[in-house]
């Protein structure tokens, strides 16, 4: 479902796949990201780590009215500090999204679905 906003020139509408682009390189510019998964872990846990043209398959956006929720499923280096990524990737993806697309976010959840060791 896209993301529309009216303005007295016409309606704009994003889909969820520019969303995920432009949350995916915001979440591959942080530290100890490894990459985004997809939402859907495979049989026995082992997740699917995705390339950029398949970001959206590791985001769900939600529409709150005037505000909305996204969900982001990464996968995290070994040996970094869990709730550190988190925080950074949260505050990244917020401002980069509601400085790009001029909407208000109000939350950004994170799901780590794994950790990698080494590259």
């Amino acid at each position: 479902m896209p993301i529309e906003r009216k303005t007295k020139l016409g309606t704009i509408s994003v889909t969820e796949d520019a969303v995920a682009t432009l949350a995916g390189g915001a979440v591959a510019e942080c530290y100890g990201v490894v990459g985004m998964a997809s939402k859907n872990l495979l049989k026995d846990g082992i997740y699917e780590l995705l390339r950029k043209d398949n970001y959206a398959k590791g985001i769900v956006v939600t529409n709150n009215g005037e505000t909305y929720d996204l969900d982001l499923y990464i996968v995290i280096s070994y040996g970094v500090k869990i709730s550190e990524v988190v925080t950074e990737v949260q505050k990244k993806v917020k401002y980069t999204l509601e400085q790009e697309l001029d909407l208000k976010f109000r939350s950004v959840n994170i799901f780590v679905q794994g950790v990698r060791v080494g590259k």
